[in-house]
């Protein structure tokens, strides 16, 4: 089973990469982590490029998604909303509409800022773009903030409560998760 993990931010000291990291190890046995990490490499959306042959980027980033049985997303706020990189991205995976790689698919979205807040209205943006695109998603929400304080040189995060909460998050997410056939 593999969980698709995709963060909003480009930096490469990211809070939000490092918070999926966290979550990638309380995944139960069985589970497989896999990073997406092209969304620098992501052309801007155009209809007039998306096609039968999507730009290269666009078609490993939608085999990704087709090829998780969830989805975390970790997002960064920028002003009040989602970061432009990460709308950018799900707009590519959300064509074709009616049959992208997300619809269906079960997902969660968690964030961190350097901010007080955590990033909870990006993380409600996403949310909404993801329901709207068909994804199933999570009505739960982790904000981490003052997120440059909240984790150790080894990228753990400092406060044993806000780890709990989030492999919980990760645990609703797995069990969302369709169960592969021949398993029982």
């Amino acid at each position: 089973m593999r969980l698709l993990l995709i963060s909003g931010s480009l930096r490469r000291d990211s809070h939000n990469s490092a918070l999926l990291r966290a979550a990638a190890e309380t995944l139960p046995p069985g589970w497989e982590p896999v990073v997406y990490d092209g969304l620098a490499g992501l052309p801007h959306y155009s209809e007039d490029i998306d096609g039968d042959a999507a730009p290269d980027p666009v078609a490993e980033l939608r085999r990704a998604i087709a090829e998780a049985d969830a989805l975390l997303v970790a997002t960064p706020e920028y002003n009040a909303s989602i970061p432009g990189a990460l709308k950018n991205a799900l707009d590519w995976a959300s064509r074709p509409f009616d049959e992208n790689p997300m619809r269906g698919k079960p997902a969660a979205v968690i964030g961190a800022s350097t901010g007080i807040f955590g990033a909870v209205w990006a993380q409600a943006e996403v949310r909404k773009v993801l329901a709207h695109v068909g994804a199933r998603v999570l009505d739960v929400e982790l904000p981490v903030g003052t997120a440059d304080e909240a984790f150790d040189e080894a990228g753990r995060l400092h406060e044993t409560e806000l780890h709990e909460r989030l492999a919980g998050v990760v645990r609703a997410l797995v069990d969302q998760a369709p169960v592969p056939a021949g398993a029982a």
